[in-house]
């Protein structure tokens, strides 16, 4: 029972916790350095010209950063966030209300902004380019065009695949910023924050192993510190120490190399399911019993990154190192067998 409740994913108050362990500031900020000091120059500009920001775009993985920076660049210019996603604003009034409430300065934050409607999509060109939206009254012969002015805002947008993102709406982001895995220094910085806030007793060591397991992502470090957290705390004393952490993410399936199961069952399927690859992402999908989106935004990239698996235009290939991950060979340079 109790391990049960351990290895479940993030209930409605670690949602809540969640959002307390954002930072807030610039300053409480770890990693994307680079970003960052772009992203302070272009707030410092344009408080001094008292100007809204240029509108942004956050491209990269889930778990990143995307979302607490677009909190802190409000928070910086002194403005309203509001927040919705791609695939929320079902209809052109969904958007047509969200614009029309901003006040002039105000920071929309569309995330998964791939995901919008094409038709949707192009209401925000003129919004962007003039600040002004068009909208059509009634229907048929009595249907007619009101052209409404808007206040000047700052739309943020965050994508997980910008590659998806139609060239128009693509160039009309002035700044566009990818962020990158951190490395385990900089996560272990940013668990032993959390832990702080969490009032969790964590040794460095104990950080850096987390750390080390969290595939470079700050949303699975915070995560797994809750996970160890609760290990630490029924089974032991309530510090995480490097041999607590250990034992916990053994318990969670969490490898030394920072894959779990699933990892595991992706690579094991290519290999021995379809002989090493190539493979289509639909066909991976039904083998392993996940959606293809998840597939390709949350486990592939940290896979390919580590180079277990390869990209193809055929489709996924496993590499040499899976084979040896899994305790696999090659035999006649395709079919895998056990060693």
């Amino acid at each position: 029972m109790v391990e049960h409740a351990i290895s479940d994913g993030l209930n409605k108050p670690d949602a809540a916790l969640e959002m307390t362990l954002r930072p807030s500031l610039f300053s409480e900020f770890t990693g994307q350095a680079k970003v960052k000091e772009r992203l302070e120059i272009g707030v410092a500009a344009a408080r001094q010209r008292g100007e809204a920001l240029d509108h942004i775009l956050l491209n990269g993985p889930p778990g990143l950063g995307k979302t607490t920076l677009a909190n802190i660049l409000a928070k910086a210019m002194g403005a309203n966030l509001k927040s919705t996603s791609g695939p929320t604003i079902e209809k052109a009034g969904d958007l047509a209300g969200l614009l029309t409430n901003l006040e002039e300065g105000d920071v929309l934050f569309i995330d998964e902004i791939h995901r919008l409607q094409k038709t949707i999509e192009e209401y925000l060109y003129p919004a962007m380019e003039d600040f002004k939206l068009d909208i059509i009254i009634d229907q048929g012969p009595n249907a007619r065009s009101v052209r409404l002015n808007l206040p000047r805002f700052t739309l943020i947008g965050a994508t997980t695949r910008s590659g998806l993102l139609t060239a128009p709406l693509l160039t009309r982001f002035a700044v566009r910023e990818r962020l990158d895995y951190y490395n385990a220094e900089q996560l272990q910085t940013i668990i032993v924050r959390s832990a702080r806030l969490l009032n969790v007793e964590i040794d460095e060591a104990g950080a850096h192993e987390i750390a080390r397991r969290s595939r470079g992502t700050p949303r699975i470090a915070n995560n797994l510190l809750r996970r160890v957290r609760d290990y630490a705390q029924v089974r032991h004393d309530g510090r995480i120490t490097v041999i607590v952490a250990d034992k916990a993410l053994a318990m969670l399936e969490i490898d030394e190399n920072g894959l779990d199961e699933m990892d595991k069952r992706i690579l094991e399927t290519i290999i021995v399911k379809f002989g090493g690859g190539p493979v289509g992402v639909s066909s991976l999908s039904v083998a392993v019993g996940e959606e293809p989106d998840t597939l390709e935004e949350v486990y592939e990239p940290y896979l390919i990154m580590e180079g277990y698996l390869n990209r193809t235009p055929q489709g996924r290939v496993a590499t040499e190192l899976s084979y040896k991950k899994l305790g696999l060979k090659m035999a006649n340079g395709k079919q895998a067998s056990l060693l």
